[in-house]
């Protein structure tokens, strides 16, 4: 629900520019299984080589995480850790959400993305399972409704993943020149 309303209001705000959902999903990653750590970039496993071109393809990202014990999905950790190169010098936004609106999940994330040297904009999203999510009963999940502020919020967040990630252009060129 969440990736889906990105998805629309990314399309809505800039259509000039060209959005793709990435979902963890769709590439089945295991546990990471690769002999060689991500650094050297030798990527002996399919599924790893699909996971390499999917994100090579992109300037930037928008993750979208829920927070799980404090943290992100260990399915993300995994994914990330799959890689290198094709992270570095692009930017990134995060959405999260949870009983504290993921903020926790976001400052693990950060510090992740760091290290593979993607750049996080300052503008964050942050969905609370209290306010942006309706519950009909308690203990079930609830149908997704972001508080009319979130959208100016994402808006602002999308510019400046855009604009960071055609700023880093010359320096990902150079690299790998």
């Amino acid at each position: 629900m969440v990736v889906e309303w990105v998805a629309s209001v990314a399309a809505q705000e800039h259509p000039a520019h060209e959005f793709e959902i990435v979902d963890l999903a769709d590439f089945s990653l295991p546990l990471l299984d690769e002999p060689d750590p991500a650094l050297f970039g030798r990527y002996g496993k399919e599924h790893t080589v699909r996971w390499a071109e999917a994100v090579a393809r992109c300037d930037g990202f928008v993750f979208v995480t829920p927070e799980y014990n404090h943290s992100i999905s260990g399915a993300l950790k995994n994914a990330l850790d799959f890689l290198y190169a094709e992270w570095n010098n692009k930017a990134a936004g995060i959405v999260s959400y949870g009983l504290h609106g993921g903020t926790r999940a976001a400052e693990h994330l950060r510090l992740i993305l760091a290290e593979l040297r993607v750049a996080t904009v300052r503008t964050q999203v942050v969905l609370s399972l209290f306010d942006d999510f309706t519950r009909q009963v308690p203990t079930e999940p609830g149908a997704f409704t972001p508080g009319a502020h979130q959208a100016k919020t994402l808006a602002e967040l999308l510019d400046d993943v855009i604009v960071w990630s055609q700023a880093l252009r010359p320096v990902r060129e150079r690299v790998q020149a």
